[in-house]
């Protein structure tokens, strides 16, 4: 069985699916890889490395397809709308496609891409239950992006972050407001208390206190009922917009206090909650920094232009856009032990088999045998 894997298309893609430390662990299991030639050269890994391996560089993307039971990638289908439509030529009926998808809000690429008669397993569908740990390719870039939010932060803040006392006289520590406490969150919080800042955080779910004072900071509590705020999966769930209204007047005078606020709440397959409104923007001082790590998902920022930076009532607002690319070689090696991991959790006798029994299997599964099953 070969396992392909090509070159991203999509702009600003500079993750690969598998680095070369995956080769040996997939061929013990009987599972080949072929790697397009140059395609994990912006994650900083030059095709020899793989050779060295045991992996077959191709020189083109269509030798890929047209070799491999298996592709493996970060962004297909409606991950990768117009560059990605390209390869749905390139597929065949039985063939089995593993990436980023966006199954949820697009599901026409899935459609799309089930009548040419491949499998698509969805990696933002992988089932937080404790024996997918190591398949959670959200939890991992989650990571990323929260640890590059807070170097975003730093940057574009008018301050140091921690509090220094020098012959001049001492330095306040700034002052950071994480907003959601997934796993970006956390990683932020971590992050930022690290740099030596005073950390506030808020979630909408009560559980994950624990889990922020554990690391330093303080829980904000807005003595709100949160009752139901928990989806499956540990997921918050899409509120309603009288609890949202309440939840912002409460976060308000947070937000106020604070020198640089990030972003992290999101819902899967919904627009992001606006969390910070542009009167809670005009609030905080001038220099103040906000930095929209949902900007991906229209933002939880008011004042938020996806991809952008403005400065708004003196408040410079960061909405950068695919955040774990920025860091493209620690990404590329988390994702690709969360890929290779989902493939031998798939492999038996030496082929791929998609029990619709399995429970991580049909969590993952949109199309199958020209259809969309999910």
């Amino acid at each position: 069985m070969l396992v392909g894997v090509v070159t991203e298309t999509f702009p600003g893609e500079r993750r690969v699916a598998l680095v070369p430390a995956q080769v040996p662990v997939l061929a013990r299991a009987g599972v080949e890889v072929a790697v397009q030639a140059g395609a994990a050269a912006e994650a900083g890994v030059p095709d020899e490395a793989y050779a060295e391996r045991g992996a077959r560089v191709v020189p083109t993307r269509e030798e890929v397809f047209r070799a491999a039971d298996v592709i493996a990638a970060v962004r297909v289908a409606g991950a990768n709308p117009e560059a990605g439509r390209a390869d749905l030529a390139l597929l065949r009926r039985g063939q089995v496609v593993i990436g980023f998808a966006e199954p949820l809000s697009e599901p026409r690429a899935a459609e799309d891409l089930s009548r040419t008669g491949a499998s698509l397993l969805a990696m933002e569908l992988v089932p937080r239950i404790t024996k997918a740990q190591a398949m959670d390719a959200l939890s991992s870039m989650a990571t990323v992006a929260g640890y590059k939010a807070v170097l975003l932060a730093a940057g574009a803040l008018p301050r140091l972050f921690p509090m220094l006392t020098t012959a001049a006289g001492t330095l306040q520590a700034a002052r950071v407001f994480v907003v959601g406490a997934g796993v970006a969150g956390l990683q932020a919080i971590a992050t930022a208390r690290r740099l030596g800042a005073v950390v506030e955080a808020y979630d909408v779910r009560p559980a994950v206190r624990e889990q922020v004072q554990s690391l330093g900071a303080r829980f904000v509590d807005l003595a709100l009922d949160t009752g139901g705020a928990e989806g499956s999966g540990g997921y918050a769930r899409e509120m309603g917009e009288d609890f949202l209204r309440r939840q912002r007047e409460g976060m308000a005078h947070v937000a106020a206090q604070a020198d640089v606020v990030v972003t992290t709440a999101a819902v899967p397959g919904k627009r992001a909650p606006v969390l910070i409104t542009r009167e809670m923007v005009e609030g905080m001082r001038p220099g103040s920094v906000v930095v929209d790590i949902a900007a991906e998902r229209g933002g939880n920022c008011e004042v938020s232009r996806p991809g952008e930076t403005v400065t708004h009532a003196g408040v410079t607002v960061l909405a950068p856009l695919n955040l774990p690319a920025t860091v493209p070689f620690h990404a590329s090696q988390m994702y690709s032990k969360n890929i290779a991991t989902v493939v031998l959790h798939l492999v038996k006798d030496g082929r791929v088999v998609l029990d619709p029994d399995d429970e991580i299997t049909a969590a993952m599964l949109v199309a199958r045998d020209g259809q969309v099953v999910h």
